[in-house]
């Protein structure tokens, strides 16, 4: 998978995608909104089982209690946790479909270095051109066919040469 101008490319495809608000970054920091440049790696597919099939026979469900920890001093930094969980995270299980399907990058993971960034999924759009706090998101029908294909250690490149591109409000220009 490689993030471009055009889109995401996959599997023969380019789909159309949001990236994070502040774009494509080299140097990521927590909660500055930005996509991190580099070559990840597919860690982990989590879903809501009350909301969809499992999408791949390796994917995760996600429970009521399932966190992430988004707090840099916490020895939890960028990993699952459970709830009750005093420090800083997100939810995974989410009112909203954003977090119904989510692939997991090795972003800063798992020997988290402190305040690099945390959380940098794959996940579902709100809608198409609404940015993102520094993930890639999809369309749920785009998001379910990549989850299909993609497995643990499926390679996603982002691409340093995108650090510093305008992007529309966090739209990666691609045919809708």
């Amino acid at each position: 998978m490689v993030l471009s101008p055009g889109g995401l490319r996959a599997f023969g495809r380019i789909m159309p995608c949001s990236i994070g608000r502040a774009g494509v970054t080299a140097a990521k920091a927590e909660g500055d909104g930005a996509t991190p440049a580099g070559v990840h790696r597919i860690a982990g597919l989590l879903y809501r089982p009350d909301r969809l099939a499992r999408p791949a026979p390796w994917a995760e469900p996600i429970g009521p209690g399932d966190l992430w920890c988004d707090a840099p001093g916490d020895p939890a930094y960028n990993h699952a946790v459970r709830a009750p969980f005093r420090p800083s995270h997100e939810r995974l299980r989410r009112a909203d479909p954003l977090y119904d399907l989510v692939l997991v990058t090795d972003w800063n993971w798992p020997d988290a270095r402190p305040g690099r960034g945390s959380a940098i999924f794959l996940h579902q759009w709100r809608r198409p051109g609404f940015p993102t706090a520094g993930c890639i998101a999809l369309s749920r029908a785009d998001l379910l066919w990549l989850a299909a294909r993609a497995g643990p250690g499926t390679r996603l490149a982002v691409p340093a040469a995108l650090a510093g591109r305008a992007t529309r409000r966090g739209l990666v220009a691609a045919p809708l």
